[in-house]
Formats: C-alpha cells, structure tokens, sequence
C-alpha cells in the first residue's frame, strides 16, 4: 500500500505503522509502545497526536480508506469499456493483491471490526464507513451491467456490492485460519464465477 506523501510527521508515522503493526498483531494485542517503536516516534508524540488508542483505531481506519482508496481509483479495471468486464477485472485486482503474508494483504478494518464492534463503537463506525465506502465504488457498474442486460432482479446492485466485500473479508479470514492466501484466492475464484453466472456469462475460469 502506498505511504503517505512527503516527509511525513508524526501521526502520519503513526498512521502508517498502524496499518502494518495491526494488521500483524490484532488491535487488541498492539500496545501504544508498539505503535510508538514501529513509526520511531515518543509516546509523548503519541498522546500529543491521539488522546487513546481507540482515537488512533478511528483515524487509522480513516487513513486505511484514504490510502485503499487512492490504490483502487488508480487501478486499470476502470478503463475497460463493458461494465461488467470492469467489476470482474476489479475482481482480478483484488486476486493480484493477495501476495506476500497475511498480514500484508489483510484488512485492517476488517480486522479491527471482528475485535471492536461491541467494545468501541466509534471504531466499529470507522469501519463501517470503510467497507461500505469501498463496496460502492463498485454500485456503478454493477447498475450498468445490469441495464444492459435488462435485469430486474429482486436484489440490488447495492446488495451484491457488498456481498463482493463479505466475501473478500471472508476470504481473509480463511487466509489467516490457513496460514496463506491460497484459500483466499480460490474463494476469490469462486465469487468470480457466481457473477458472471448471475449476469449470464460463460464463466472464465474452471
């Protein structure tokens, strides 16, 4: 994932280590001292910056939304003129992604959420507001794939957007209980394939 631009102060030293050090260790495990070694910066810079470590939960998964974000808007499956080829080629995109160990592929908030959602509501939030964000990024095409093909079904574009993303953080899950991304790319395969059946496409891959 991209680093923040520049020289980066101190909470964006935090941010970032945050993203890493999470994802590694869970949000409940990591420590401010952990977070603090991991961006080389004092814990005084820290409560300067956060007043909790809760309030840096928020802002991490805020900072996680900026940085997917600017990765996905720049990605090449936004060019292809059939919208359908677009959501399966984001699909791809995502598959492409699945390198390196777990804990560099994982989502943060879709770890922080499975830690958070009854204890910290605000970081729960923040991370609703992620993976919703993120999965209507996808609405567009999705519609017009649909229109195209003039379907009515009883289910939305809207729906299916964030099933995509239950799957993928299903998927992750998987990923971390298997100790790769193997699993996480074959469950990616799978939701490939239901698509393209759902919109009556010959499915591309076995």
């Amino acid at each position: 994932m991209a680093r923040s631009a520049g020289k980066p102060d101190a909470r964006s030293k935090l941010l970032d280590a945050a993203l890493t050090v999470i994802r590694t260790k869970g949000y409940s495990a990591t420590t401010v001292d952990d977070l603090c070694a991991a961006a080389g910066v004092t814990k005084g810079a820290f409560f300067h910056h956060f007043k909790t470590k809760d309030e840096l939960g928020v802002a991490a998964a805020d900072h996680w939304s900026e940085t997917t974000g600017a990765l996905f808007a720049a990605a090449p499956y936004h060019q292809l003129r059939d919208p359908l080829d677009r959501v399966i080629a984001y699909l791809d995109f995502r598959k492409a992604l699945l390198r390196g160990g777990v804990p560099d592929f994982t989502c943060l908030v879709g770890t922080m959420v499975q830690e958070t959602y009854e204890t910290a509501p605000d970081i729960r939030n923040a991370c609703d507001r992620s993976i919703s964000g993120h999965a209507s990024t996808l609405v567009a095409d999705i519609e017009a794939a649909m229109e195209e093909r003039g379907m009515t079904p009883a289910w939305t574009a809207a729906s299916l957007a964030l099933h995509t993303q239950a799957v993928l953080q299903g998927a992750f899950i998987l990923a971390k209980a298997k100790g790769g991304g193997r699993v996480a790319a074959e469950s990616v395969d799978h939701l490939k394939r239901y698509i393209q059946l759902l919109f009556g496409r010959v499915p591309s891959i076995n």
